[in-house]
């Protein structure tokens, strides 16, 4: 059964023009002229129950308006969707009680009270029974480690702190779907990696569909099977992760230390007939360059097999999602 369902959904706001100079500015008070752009253009997808799902794009490609009509927060101008069976900006009282949402630049928590306050207000706007109330929050306080936070005002968090407190703010009523849109915008490697981990761990352990927008790569690698793309309101991309890096990585480098000196006409005659590239770092070190079609495993047994190299140390490194992705904005290509 598919949690999301999206149909050929499009958005299309007004955008005021603003003529130049005083007298433009005057015109503009007495007629105001419009503009109309496309910010989604009948974009399908659907993302099927218990699925972590990275949406990404570049700034302006999308991203949010798609998480806020998904959410209930726009209106498509056209198309069809359903999530977790309800039309969100139509049935908006029982949808809301399915999904919980984490915006990283703004806040559903109450600045100035203690967190535990904000806590207890959203149960109440969720109308969660107060023993499910009481039991919920003390799994997520402890497996996010905030029993020392409850009693200040939000104000005196920090980003990490806040941001982990929003993740309970967005789950008090067990939602079965969770979106986030830049939820470690901003935050130190740590805490990346504890948010991380407990978004995996949910997802294991209750089956919450996460669909997650990012600027983070490693978002994505960490935490993502599948990758939706965006550019300039469409999908130029929908698939696994695995797939996209073996359709657009250029290669993998090997490298490796050597205990002695060894030549580059040496190493050029251990894979020979292999199409690989050797390239010299100094004279203990040099790196192979495979391309996506000759297998690691192959390659390597050529090298430390036939033992006439010292072999100290083997790297392997792979092509990462950042470079991939840079490289598909970039060459303006696009794989489905």
């Amino acid at each position: 059964m598919s949690a999301i369902d999206v149909k050929l959904l499009r958005k299309q706001f007004k955008v005021q023009k603003n003529r130049e100079g005083l007298a433009g500015a005057l015109k503009d008070l007495l007629k105001r002229e419009y503009t109309e752009m496309t910010a989604v253009k009948d974009i399908s997808f659907q993302i099927p129950e218990g699925e972590i799902c990275g949406y990404i794009g570049e700034n302006g490609a999308g991203k949010s308006t798609t998480i806020k009509m998904l959410t209930g927060i726009l209106v498509p101008t056209s198309g069809h969707l359903r999530v977790s069976g309800f039309i969100p900006h139509k049935e908006r009282e029982k949808f809301v009680q399915n999904i919980g949402v984490v915006f990283g630049q703004r806040s559903q928590l109450w600045w100035d009270i203690g967190v535990i306050e904000s806590f207890r207000l959203l149960g109440k706007v969720y109308k969660v029974p107060e023993a499910d109330f009481k039991r919920r929050l003390d799994e997520l306080v402890q497996r996010l480690d905030l029993g020392d936070l409850l009693n200040r005002p939000v104000r005196k968090l920090s980003l990490g702190q806040r941001m982990r407190c929003e993740l309970v703010a967005a789950l008090l009523h067990n939602p079965s779907i969770l979106f986030l849109d830049e939820p470690t915008i901003g935050l130190d490697i740590l805490v990346k990696t504890e948010i991380r981990d407990f978004l995996l761990q949910l997802n294991r352990e209750q089956g919450t569909t996460i669909l997650l927008t990012t600027h983070d790569l490693q978002d994505i690698e960490a935490l993502c099977s599948r990758v939706i793309m965006l550019d300039d309101g469409r999908i130029i991309y929908d698939g696994s992760l695995d797939n996209l890096k073996d359709n657009w990585s250029k290669g993998r480098e090997v490298q490796f230390q050597f205990g002695s000196s060894v030549q580059l006409q040496v190493l050029n005659g251990l894979t020979s007939g292999m199409d690989v590239k050797w390239t010299k770092g100094n004279e203990l070190q040099a790196s192979m360059w495979l391309p996506n079609h000759v297998n690691v495993s192959d390659a390597l047994s050529k090298v430390v097999g036939m033992g006439n190299a010292d072999i100290r140390d083997i790297k392997i490194i792979e092509t990462n999602t950042d470079e991939i992705i840079r490289e598909i904005y970039k060459t303006d290509k696009v794989s489905s």
